[in-house]
């Protein structure tokens, strides 16, 4: 009888997510839509939330539309109860263009770009790249809207040199001066504009010369290329003359696709870190499908989706802001349902409960658990030498979870215990890595990793949160190869596994 075969159904569905999330804008869009379709509700952060939050409920914030904060409350919860946490964060490597991008040389249009986060630039040479984010309209009564923008063709392309023009053993090239995408040709656009050349410096000089609209800034059209600006504009749904803002970054035309001869692979870009985003969001989502999941919980289920990680996080939408302490907080104080007194007992009750609420931060965070999720790294068949030979994380081989005696990564005994625990509990996977997990009635692998003494060592979110808020913390990641380059390789069974 022939083995059965695993499934991709996860990791077909994560590709869904990815190919439709090419920036932190897109990818907290599509969290939320699962997550609206799951009964989770959105607040604000500025709601009085003891008025709206219940237990028993499910809700959702964001920040800034570039990070997302869900969490369900437990129908037993009481102020000071933990709180169960994943981190993530939805941002990834890229190029953005510059607030004046438009420029042309030598016949050929051309677009500023300025590099966002530490990306493996090398590998932007020669692919099909388009842009997508976020535009700020002017509607017609005046208010301002924001408009997600994803353009589903190629129009960018960022050239190699040709080898006859020099041979060189290590790809060199300057970021300022050498890594600007060519977007087509000054002839093309002219004529679809039906202009001549020196119709440009002429419609510039009438631009300047008008009074009657002042801007503080050169307009979009002025400081873009037109044509940019177009369609954008067509793919929000607007005029030109309603843009007055973008924040718009390039992205790989090419889907994410299943890869290898099995179908066991991951070809995709923004793997690092939207599987994890993806995993956490769905993780979520799958522990509440028992509409009794929440009856007997006496805590909270948390996610937080951040963005800027690879910038640092020292923004107000980053892992290092006030975001989920202050979500925290909010939460610890909530009431319980039954904390409803009679009016005869409500001035003791108040007095209790006021005394009561005064630690509840700090007993809720010395009780919580945070699992910091960010990728991590497979180990490469052709740089074996580059990994410590106990610590070779292989793909589809689970979870891999990160140590580091510098504290890169928050993890720690206590955590490595509890994260086994849960593993050996989980519902098994269709793909089984091993003769011990075959005979096993439950249960998911995970992996250790640890650097090398004599190679850096990268670091998450993990580090900052735990300490800030003082709650337990792991770091863990499923296993992938060429991180931060334009196309990742991840293992298609690791997205069940987490």
């Amino acid at each position: 009888m022939a083995p059965s075969k695993p499934s991709t159904k996860s990791a077909e569905d994560f590709l869904s997510f990815v190919n439709a999330s090419p920036t932190p804008f897109h990818a907290v869009q599509n969290a939320k839509q699962r997550l609206e379709a799951a009964g989770f509700k959105q607040i604000k952060e500025r709601d009085a939330w003891s008025s709206i939050l219940h237990p028993g409920g499910k809700y959702y914030m964001t920040r800034n539309t570039s990070t997302i904060c869900a969490f369900a409350i437990g129908a037993k919860w009481r102020s000071g109860n933990p709180i169960a946490m994943i981190g993530a964060h939805t941002d990834s490597p890229c190029l953005r263009i510059k607030p004046v991008s438009k420029k042309q040389s030598d016949g050929f249009l051309q677009v500023g770009v300025e590099t966002y986060g530490g990306g493996l630039w090398h590998t932007w040479f020669d692919r099909d790249l388009s842009i997508a984010g976020r535009a700020m309209c002017k509607m017609d009564d005046g208010s301002f809207v924001q408009k997600l923008v994803k353009i589903d063709r190629p129009i960018m392309r960022i050239p190699t040199l040709a080898i006859h023009f020099g041979r060189q053993d290590n790809f060199e090239f300057n970021k300022e001066t050498q890594l600007y995408p060519i977007a087509g040709l000054v002839a093309a656009e002219l004529n679809r504009q039906g202009k001549a050349p020196g119709d440009v410096k002429k419609d510039n000089e009438e631009r300047e010369d008008s009074e009657n609209n002042f801007h503080p800034l050169k307009t979009p059209t002025e400081r873009h290329h037109p044509y940019i600006v177009e369609m954008i504009a067509d793919e929000a749904g607007v005029s030109t003359a309603q843009i007055v803002d973008f924040e718009m970054v390039l992205y790989d035309t090419q889907k994410s696709c299943l890869g290898g001869l099995n179908n066991e692979l991951i070809f995709s870009a923004r793997l690092d870190n939207l599987m994890m985003s993806y995993c956490s969001t769905m993780g979520i989502i799958s522990s509440l499908e028992d509409p009794k999941a929440l009856d007997n919980e006496s805590s909270i289920r948390l996610i937080s989706l951040f963005d800027h990680e690879e910038i640092g996080s020292q923004t107000a939408q980053g892992a290092d802001s006030n975001l989920l302490p202050a979500v925290i907080r909010r939460l610890s104080v909530l009431p319980s349902a039954e904390s409803s007194p009679s009016d005869s007992d409500a001035s003791y009750e108040k007095v209790h409960a006021d005394a009561d609420t005064a630690t509840a931060y700090e007993q809720t965070l010395s009780t919580s658990f945070l699992i910091s999720a960010d990728m991590a790294h497979s180990v490469h068949p052709n740089y074996p030498a580059k990994y410590d030979s106990e610590h070779r994380p292989e793909m589809n081989g689970g979870t891999v979870v990160k140590i580091n005696a510098n504290a890169r990564y928050a993890t720690n005994s206590p955590g490595i215990v509890l994260l086994q625990e849960m593993a050996r509990r989980a519902k098994k996977a269709s793909y089984v890595s091993s003769a011990e997990l075959a005979k096993a009635a439950s249960g998911v692998p995970l992996q250790l990793f640890v650097v090398r003494n004599d190679c850096p060592c990268g670091s998450t979110i993990g580090p900052m949160l735990s300490a800030a808020l003082g709650a337990r913390t792991l770091d863990l990641g499923n296993p992938q190869l060429s991180m931060h380059s334009i196309r990742e390789t991840g293992g298609a069974h690791d997205v069940e596994h987490a």
